[in-house]
């Protein structure tokens, strides 16, 4: 009886040992860190965009980007109409000036719909960009909408991206930086 119990004891340590390493390992529960931020006006753009810093928990891939969602050429024609727009990585500098709001832990699947959605905004046909139907917070409202946040797509914040970002922060409680 004692023998059996030893190995019955043996087997527990075994598998806590198990455990204990499968949850301390490495990128044992890694992610994708997706941090929202906002410009409210300046000369400089996009005025709202998100980063992606961490890793891919199904291959440990880093991941550090980011994304926002601007006209070409900022001209006065964007207050006229379409003009051709594109995906734009802001800099680090613009990024280090630049207000973040709250920051988004992504799975994997999470993070791919969210670069789908990248993607479709950089395919999209030309003249892409319209201040008022398809601007850098359109962008970051479609991408927020990817990681499963709720999106008001008739908010009235739809040109002043810190007001929606603060808005997006209300109807999901518990988002902080």
């Amino acid at each position: 009886m004692a023998l059996e119990k030893r190995l019955y004891m043996n087997r527990l340590s075994r598998i806590f040992i198990l455990l204990l390493c499968a949850f301390s390992a490495p990128n044992a529960h890694a992610d994708v860190k997706m941090t929202f931020y906002s410009q409210q006006f300046g000369d400089y753009f996009p005025h709202a965009f998100f980063t992606l810093k961490g890793n891919l928990d199904g291959n440990g891939q880093a991941i550090n980007s980011a994304h926002g969602f601007t006209a070409v050429n900022t001209g006065p024609g964007i207050l006229m109409g379409s003009v051709k727009g594109h995906v734009k990585a802001p800099s680090a500098k613009y990024i280090s000036k630049s207000q973040p709001h709250f920051t988004v832990n992504l799975s994997d699947e999470q993070y791919r719909k969210v670069m789908a959605e990248v993607n479709r905004w950089k395919s999209i046909p030309q003249k892409s960009y319209n201040l008022g139907k398809r601007n850098c917070v359109h962008f970051v409202m479609e991408a927020a909408a990817k990681t499963g946040l709720t999106v008001n797509r008739k908010t009235k914040f739809k040109k002043k991206p810190r007001s929606f970002l603060n808005e997006l922060m209300s109807l999901n409680p518990g988002l902080k930086l």
